[in-house]
Order: C-alpha cells, then structure tokens, then sequence
C-alpha cells in the first residue's frame, strides 16, 4: 500500500512537527514550502496516498493547489490543514475538492486518526 503523504505548509515549523508524527507512524513524508513547489513535485510523478495542504501560502495558495491537484489525481484525498475557520473558506475548499478540514493546532494523534479515517489500513 502507498504510504507516502505530501506536506505543503509555508511554515517550517508546521512541515518539521507533522513530518515527524508521520514518519514515526510508518508513512513515507514528502514536503512543499508552497503550492507550486507541490504541484511540480505531482507534475513530476509524485503519487501521495494523501495531500495535507495550508490554505493561506505564498505563490499558489491551498485553494489553487486543490484545485489544480483535481485535474492530476482526481481520487487523492486532500485535507487542508489550516488556520482558517471561516465557513466561506471550507465551502470554497470543498467547491475545489478538498476530501477534509482540519484547523490548526493539531495533534499528531488527532491527525493520524482523521487520516486512518480518510485510508483505512494506512
């Protein structure tokens, strides 16, 4: 079974913490600061199980990348991870496909449950 995720946040901190609480639960963690830099890597061939992206980021933001992921891997769940807790905003997401919302603080054990909700047996 696949077990890689990609990480997109523009925070270094945030890529670091959630790297770690993944890799020590068996997942393969792949990183982008920004949404382009993920978009290159899935142009390139990257196949995540999952996508966790930040909403607000610089150059191509969280909506954009959802929206432009759809168009590569239309069955990849994505959740966005971000500070964001307006309504508006997680209409948006899920009008560009995002799978799932999660705001920001979050547990590595709250994160892992709601991504073992998402793909069972990962």
């Amino acid at each position: 079974m696949n077990k890689t995720i990609l990480i997109v946040d523009d925070s270094a901190t945030m890529l670091m913490s959630l790297r770690n609480s993944l890799t020590i639960s068996g997942m393969t963690v792949e990183t982008a600061a920004d949404g382009s830099l993920a978009l290159d890597k899935l142009k390139a061939g990257l196949k995540p199980a999952l996508i966790i992206t930040d909403i607000n980021m610089p150059k191509l933001d969280g909506l954009g990348l959802i929206r432009e992921a759809r168009k590569l891997l239309r069955f990849t769940p994505i959740l966005a991870l971000t500070t964001e807790s307006q309504q508006t905003k997680r209409d948006e997401a899920k009008r560009e496909g995002a799978t799932g919302w999660l705001v920001k603080p979050v547990g590595g054990n709250e994160l892992l449950q709601v991504i073992r909700q998402i793909i069972p047996g990962l």
